[in-house]
C-alpha cells in the first residue's frame, strides 16, 4: 500500500461535481460574531531614527489628523549611507519641524530604550536606576498611541510587531504608502480575540516547577508570556499584541489553548464532513489542502479532486488535523506556503511536518502523503497523489478534548498500518513518549500524580498503586521534577504499538494499615522511610513514635489524649 504506483486518470469532471456537492452540503464554520478587543488611538505619535528622517517623516505626517507628533532621535544622522543626502535640504527641514518635541538620544540611551504596549497605549521608558517615561517628558501624557520607527535597527525586532507599531526606512521605495497607512490609525478599532485558554488544562507549570513551553517558542508576535504569582506560573496571552497565526494552539499539546476562528475540534468536524460528503458523492483521491483564507482568494481554480481547507493562518491547523485528514479518507495533505510568511511559522510549520511524518513512518504508512508546497506552486497543488486512501470509512469523534481526538486518530492509523511495536524518534518538541519508574527508589507518595496536567499519570483507588498511560503523556517533565526521589525519567519517542494506549502498572505496594483503626493510609516503605527519618524529633519520642504508623485521624486523637492527660508536653515540641 505504502509504495508509489502509477495512478490512472481521473475524471476531473466527476471530482469537481463531487467537490461542488460537498460544499453545498457541508458549510466551513465561521464565527459570526467573534469575542473582539477595542483600540482607540488619538493620535499622539512617537517618530524614532536619525534626525533628517524623523523630521521628513513628520513633515509628511503633518496636517494629516494626528493629534501630536514627538520625535526621538535614536541614531546619527549617516551622510554615506542615506541615498538622498545630496538632494537635502535641512534647514528647510528644520525649519518645517523646529516646533516639534524632539529629544537626540546617546548611543547607550538609545540602547536602553523599552517600548511596551499596542496601539493606543505604547509606554516608552529609557531604561536606568530612574526609567525615564518619554510620553511624560515629551508629550506631558502617559502613553503614544502610535509609533513609526524608521531606524536601520528597530527598536522591537519582532516578525509580527504589535498593532500601531510600524517599522520602516525612508529610503524603502514603500515609505510613501506606510506613511499614508500610518496615518489612518487614528480612531477607534477593533480585532477578533483570537483565542481561549483553559488554564486547568496546561502543562506549563506546577508546584514551582516548569513543564511545557512549547506555545513560547512558537509565537512570532511574542504576544505569550510564563507570568510568575507568589506560589505558580501560568501561561498569559495579550489579545491585544496577538495576530492569529495560531501556531501556538497548534503546539499545545493538552488543548489548554483553543482558536477560535473557527474552534479547532468544528474545523475538524467540517473536514471529515467534507470527506465523506465528497465520497459519497462519488469523488476519487482526495486530497486537502491547507491554505491562507486570504491567499486562496487569489488562486486559480484547483482541479477536482483537491479540496481546500481555509485557515485565517497556516499556523491554526498542525500535524494533528493533517493526520485527521488522512485518517478520514484523505489520499494525500498538502500545505501551501505563502509569500512573507513569519520566519517562526516558516519553521513551526517545519516541525510540525517532521512529526506527521515520523508518526506516519512508526505506523508503518508513506511518509510523503503530508507535503508541503512553495508559494505559488499550482503543478504541485493540482497533481495527482501518488498513493490511494488509507482508509474508505468515515470518522468520528465523540469528544472536543484535543488529545483524546488525536489519539483516536492515531488508533486508526495503527489499525490500517503496520507498526513494528518499537518507539521511534521524534523532533525534540514532539510531546509523545513514555516514563521509567524506578520502583526501587519509588514511595508511592503520588507527588508526581498531583503534578500530572493530563490523566496519564493515575493512583490506585483501592490499594498504593501508580499507574501511567502513555497516549495521555505530552513529556512536559513535570512528573520528574515533582517527585522527590529522583524515581522518574522521560523516554521521549512514539510507540507504535497498541499497548501506548493501555494503562499500565508503575509500581505498588501493599497498603499499611492504620494501628489503631486498621484503615489503609500509606504504604510499608513509606511509614518505614518516615520513621527512619523522624526518629529524632521530640514530638515522636519515645511511645508517641507509634503516631507515625495512626492515619491522619488516629493520629490527632492520640495527640489531643496526650494533652488531656499532661498539658505540659505540648512544651516538648
Amino acid at each position: 500500500m505504502n509504495q508509489r504506483i502509477e495512478m490512472l486518470p481521473v475524471d476531473d469532471t466527476g471530482n469537481r461535481m463531487a467537490r461542488e456537492a460537498t460544499l453545498r452540503q457541508v458549510s466551513w464554520p465561521l464565527n459570526l460574531t467573534p469575542a473582539s478587543v477595542d483600540y482607540v488611538s488619538e493620535g499622539h505619535a512617537l517618530i524614532l531614527g536619525n534626525e533628517r528622517a524623523a523630521r521628513r517623516a513628520a513633515r509628511a505626517l503633518q496636517g494629516r489628523g494626528l493629534a501630536s507628533l514627538t520625535l526621538a532621535f535614536t541614531e546619527p544622522v549617516d551622510d554615506a549611507g542615506d541615498p538622498t543626502a545630496a538632494g537635502s535640504d535641512d534647514d528647510a527641514l528644520l525649519a518645517d519641524t523646529r516646533q516639534l518635541p524632539c529629544q537626540a538620544l546617546s548611543r547607550e540611551q538609545a540602547a536602553s530604550l523599552r517600548i511596551e504596549g499596542y496601539l493606543g497605549r505604547f509606554s516608552v521608558l529609557l531604561a536606568g536606576e530612574q526609567p525615564l517615561n518619554l510620553a511624560r517628558a515629551l508629550a506631558d501624557r502617559e502613553h503614544f498611541d502610535l509609533i513609526l520607527d524608521l531606524g536601520e535597527r528597530p527598536v522591537l525586532a519582532l516578525e509580527l510587531p504589535p498593532p500601531g507599531y510600524v517599522a520602516t526606512r525612508w529610503t524603502e521605495p514603500d515609505h510613501a504608502a506606510r506613511l499614508e497607512a500610518f496615518a489612518d490609525l487614528v480612531g477607534e478599532f477593533d480585532k477578533p480575540r483570537y483565542f481561549q485558554i483553559n488554564h486547568d488544562a496546561c502543562a506549563h507549570a506546577v508546584s514551582g516547577n516548569t513543564g511545557c513551553t512549547r506555545c513560547l517558542e512558537v509565537c512570532p508576535a511574542d504576544a505569550i508570556a510564563s507570568r510568575q504569582g507568589r506560589i505558580e506560573a501560568w501561561i498569559e496571552i495579550d489579545p491585544f499584541r496577538c495576530h492569529g497565526v495560531g501556531s501556538c494552539s497548534s503546539a499545545c499539546p493538552t488543548g489548554a489553548i483553543q482558536f477560535r476562528l473557527p474552534d479547532t475540534h468544528r474545523q475538524q468536524e467540517t473536514l471529515l464532513g467534507w470527506l465523506e460528503a465528497y465520497r459519497r458523492a462519488g469523488g476519487t483521491l482526495p486530497v486537502v489542502r491547507f491554505v491562507a483564507a486570504d491567499h486562496l482568494a487569489g488562486d486559480d481554480d484547483p482541479v477536482g479532486h483537491v479540496l481546500d481547507v481555509p485557515l485565517a493562518e497556516l499556523g491554526a491547523a498542525g500535524h494533528d488535523q493533517w493526520l485527521t485528514a488522512l485518517a478520514g479518507g484523505a489520499a494525500e495533505v498538502r500545505i501551501q506556503r505563502h509569500p512573507q510568511m513569519p520566519a517562526r511559522l516558516s519553521a513551526f510549520l517545519d516541525d510540525q511536518l517532521a512529526q506527521a511524518r515520523a508518526l506516519l513512518e512508526a505506523l508503518g504508512h508513506a511518509p510523503e502523503r503530508v507535503i508541503c508546497l512553495d508559494a505559488g506552486d499550482t503543478t504541485g497543488r493540482d497533481a495527482l497523489p501518488a498513493h490511494p486512501p488509507l482508509v474508505a470509512a468515515p470518522l468520528a469523534f465523540d469528544t472536543a478534548d484535543k488529545r483524546d481526538r488525536l489519539n483516536a486518530v492515531l488508533t486508526r492509523l495503527l489499525e490500517c498500518g503496520k507498526p513494528d511495536g518499537r518507539r521511534h524518534a521524534m523532533p525534540a518538541a514532539a510531546a509523545y513518549g513514555g516514563l521509567d519508574v524506578d520502583s526501587a527508589a519509588c514511595t508511592l507518595c503520588m507527588a508526581c500524580v498531583a503534578g500530572c496536567p493530563t490523566p496519564a499519570l493515575a493512583a490506585g483507588t483501592d490499594s498504593p498503586r501508580l499507574s501511567f498511560r502513555e497516549a495521555d503523556c505530552v513529556q512536559c517533565g513535570l512528573c520528574a521534577d515533582s517527585c522527590p526521589e529522583d524515581a522518574i525519567a522521560l523516554l521521549p519517542g512514539f510507540l507504535a504499538d497498541p499497548a501506548r494506549s493501555e494503562r499500565r502498572v508503575c509500581h505498588e505496594e501493599e497498603a499499611f494499615h492504620c494501628i489503631r483503626c486498621d484503615k489503609p493510609f500509606a504504604t510499608a516503605s513509606t511509614i518505614a522511610t518516615i520513621k527512619a527519618k523522624l526518629a529524632d524529633h521530640p514530638y515522636f519520642a519515645g511511645d508517641a513514635l507509634a503516631r507515625l504508623e495512626m492515619c491522619e485521624d488516629c493520629r490527632v486523637r492520640d495527640v489531643w489524649h496526650e494533652l488531656a492527660r499532661d498539658p505540659e508536653s505540648q512544651l516538648k515540641v
